[in-house]
């Protein structure tokens, strides 16, 4: 760590040290109010109704008995709503979906589609007038089945070429001494974060106002503003306290028909999603099928490599799970081809989903090297160590840096990887087949344009403000650890304000930018503001005030690959009897920058291995064919890992700073799930000799595969 100086008194720097959330006191006690709690006088409430057929069109509305139920004050569709403007690019270059633009036509695309909003005086009122409005359809034939061979799948590019192709495939297959041809597949799953998505919007002298759940305050104020035909000065946006999002909580419909109530009544209203609702209209990972065709020497290098995804989307939005583009990172080959495809299909849009593209495509492409390792007779590990890439695979880009074998060296000394019996469905415990598997992981490391304003008070101490989102993951925390390094001051002097539009554009929460984007924002403005401060400007009752812009620093960085990385390890029991698997223990070793705060990012990195384990064995949405919706969209029927499905989870990292970062940090909470799922799915296969290329490994999955005693078999 380094020192620093103020006054007299030698300080220590705080980033790299363990430090309890700032607002942890405020959660635990009820003092931090989330979006759904927040008083407003006069407030009204809004109660969205869903369509119940997967296409079609709305025939009628029978508002008439509804409006005459207590309490009733409106009943917003599309015959009567505001109309919106869809007609601009929103986040990243991506248009906005459809779906959030409620009420705009008669046309039904999926079950769970928005017709319409009642709102009330109470929760209860708007919720029983919603149950009772009666709402008739012309029905439609639908197609909600996502398969291989699906007519409608083309290439698509998304956040990412479509396609990418070097090399002749086929002959690079041809001439390898060892080839894996496998299709895998991973299932819907949903973000079930624990708060539900839940806004209020008021008008307040002509100005709109917004007080949300969402994992961007200016990227909601920007998408509202654009929709409504609006200066974006005229929309404030407020999320100060998150209760998780993993990229659900972007632009829904649940505020925009919040916005449309609120100027209809002019009066406070607001919308909460119900758990069942989120379930259509919070978006959700996408399912996947998956070919991996790898050709390797006879020593283990890989001479072709192919990794085709297909994910579904809706007929009115295009989202590509990017799951091919791991492969465009992780491995290289003479012949090297990906692609990511789409299918649309009457079925809710698709979004991101932590770990998105590399969490599902890690699966794929790090089971596949598996088997690789297995057809080969090498070791896992040496296999992925003898590939390792000098640039990117694709791009040709060098990389800022690549830890990768440091990640694997370390995690093998601890999970004890050199005393393992390659040899499957050779070790027990009693009942309990025993096996060990690992994976590899990687995940962008990116960083978007931000502001941060940070003002010297005249009491001593120092205010940030940035419009940074915490959605638990500890960013309130981290930033004050950097402010404080970067004024040189002890960190009970810095108070950090987030979650609000009005203190100017910053990054979003996502794709493990946030914590990225917003140190950088802070330390230039905190350095600025220390260099003043050191000519000795005496402060002023108002405080002295600087502001940042980081985007003239990021467009002038060179082009390179950038990731993080990570090694996982997976110990697992299987009992072939009743189809149980159980993790007994887990090791992740990531290179994933300097970590600010050791407490908050082993919480992160744990918490995506956890997420690993549940994608490798519990999360599955079932959509019903004949209706087109999901059975028990809820969280009886939705089954996430508990406590008593997780054993000893352990996360570590090894040196990484990031040297063209102020910080030196990368980002850690995408990169803890990716590649987990592989390394449980692999520690299956080493216990019972059977492979399992479809997520989840569900108990009737084993059951029904061939037992190791009769030899390896697919499942």
């Amino acid at each position: 760590m380094t020192t620093a100086t103020t006054g007299r008194t030698a300080l220590r720097g705080v980033v790299g040290t363990a430090h309890t959330r700032v607002e942890g006191r405020d959660k635990v006690t009820g003092a931090a109010r989330y979006a759904g709690e927040i008083p407003f006088a006069d407030l009204a409430h809004g109660w969205l109704v869903l369509s119940t057929v997967a296409r079609g069109r709305i025939r009628s509305l029978d508002t008439e008995a509804v409006l005459a139920m207590p309490g009733v004050l409106t009943v917003l569709h599309h015959g009567n709503a505001p109309r919106v403007d869809t007609d601009y690019v929103g986040l990243l270059g991506i248009p906005p979906d459809p779906t959030a633009a409620v009420f705009q036509q008669d046309r039904v695309h999926h079950v769970g589609w928005p017709v319409a909003l009642v709102v009330a005086e109470t929760s209860e009122q708007a919720r029983e007038a919603a149950e009772a409005l009666v709402v008739a359809y012309d029905e439609e034939p639908h197609d909600t089945a996502l398969t291989a061979d699906h007519p409608g799948a083309h290439p698509a590019g998304g956040v990412m070429p479509g396609e990418t192709a070097k090399g002749d495939l086929a002959a690079g297959l041809a001439a390898s001494a060892v080839v894996v041809d496998e299709e895998y597949t991973t299932p819907e799953e949903h973000h079930s974060m624990m708060e539900p998505h839940a806004a209020t919007a008021r008008w307040d002298g002509g100005r709109l106002e917004v007080v949300d759940s969402n994992q961007g305050t200016t990227w909601i104020q920007t998408e509202l503003a654009s929709l409504f035909s609006l200066d974006a000065s005229a929309v404030r946006v407020r999320s100060e306290h998150i209760g998780g999002g993993f990229g659900s909580k972007g632009l829904r419909a649940h505020q925009v028909a919040a916005v449309m109530a609120a100027t209809e009544l002019q009066r406070p209203v607001r919308v909460v999603m119900t758990r069942r609702q989120m379930f259509s209209l919070a978006g959700y990972r996408s399912p996947t099928v998956q070919r991996v065709r790898l050709g390797a020497d006879a020593d283990g290098r890989l001479r072709a490599l192919e990794h085709r995804s297909l994910n579904q989307t809706s007929t009115v939005y295009e989202f590509v799970e990017p799951s091919a583009g791991v492969a465009r990172v992780m491995y290289d080959a003479e012949a090297h081809h990906t692609a990511n495809e789409v299918a649309p299909l009457d079925v809710p849009s698709p979004t991101f989903m932590r770990g998105p593209g590399e969490a599902p495509g890690s699966f794929a492409i790090e089971s596949a090297l598996d088997e690789l390792a297995e057809r080969g007779g090498i070791d896992p590990i040496a296999l992925r160590l003898r590939n390792e890439p000098e640039v990117g695979p694709v791009s040709g880009l060098p990389f800022s840096s690549r830890n990768l074998d440091a990640c694997f060296r370390e995690g093998a000394r601890r999970f004890g990887w050199a005393g393992r019996d390659p040899r499957p469905g050779v070790r027990r415990d009693g009942r309990w087949l025993l096996g060990t598997g690992t994976a590899a992981a990687s995940f962008h490391s990116g960083a978007g344009p931000s502001t941060a304003v940070v003002t010297a008070e005249a009491d001593g101490g120092f205010t940030v403000r940035i419009a940074a989102a915490d959605l638990g993951t500890g960013a309130r925390t981290a930033l004050t650890l950097v402010a404080a390094d970067a004024l040189e001051v002890a960190p009970d002097r810095v108070r950090v304000r987030i979650g609000d539009s009005d203190f100017g554009p910053a990054m979003i929460a996502g794709g493990s930018m946030g914590t990225r984007s917003w140190a950088w924002a802070v330390t230039e403005a905190a350095r600025e503001l220390r260099e003043r401060l050191a000519l000795g400007t005496t402060i002023p009752p108002e405080g002295i005030t600087v502001r940042s812009d980081t985007t003239a620093l990021l467009g002038a960085l060179a082009q390179k690959e950038r990731h993080s990385f990570g090694a996982q390890f997976a110990e697992v029991a299987v009992d072939t009897a009743t189809g149980e698997v159980r993790v007994r223990r887990m090791l992740g070793i990531f290179a994933a920058g300097r970590i600010v705060n050791p407490l908050t990012a082993r919480n992160q990195l744990v918490g995506g291995m956890v997420w690993g384990i549940s994608m490798a064995l519990h999360e599955e949405a079932v959509r019903d064919r004949t209706s087109g919706g999901l059975y028990a969209p809820d969280l009886a029927g939705y089954h996430v890992a508990t406590n008593a499905d997780v054993g000893d989870v352990q996360a570590d990292w090894v040196d990484d700073p990031d040297p063209e970062d102020p910080v030196g940090i990368k980002g850690v909470g995408e990169i803890g799930i990716v590649g987990a799922a592989a390394a449980v799915a692999n520690a299956v296969w080493h216990a019972t000799g059977v492979r399992h290329r479809n997520l989840p490994i569900r108990p009737d999955r084993v059951l029904s595969a061939v037992p190791a005693s009769s030899g390896a078999a697919d499942a």
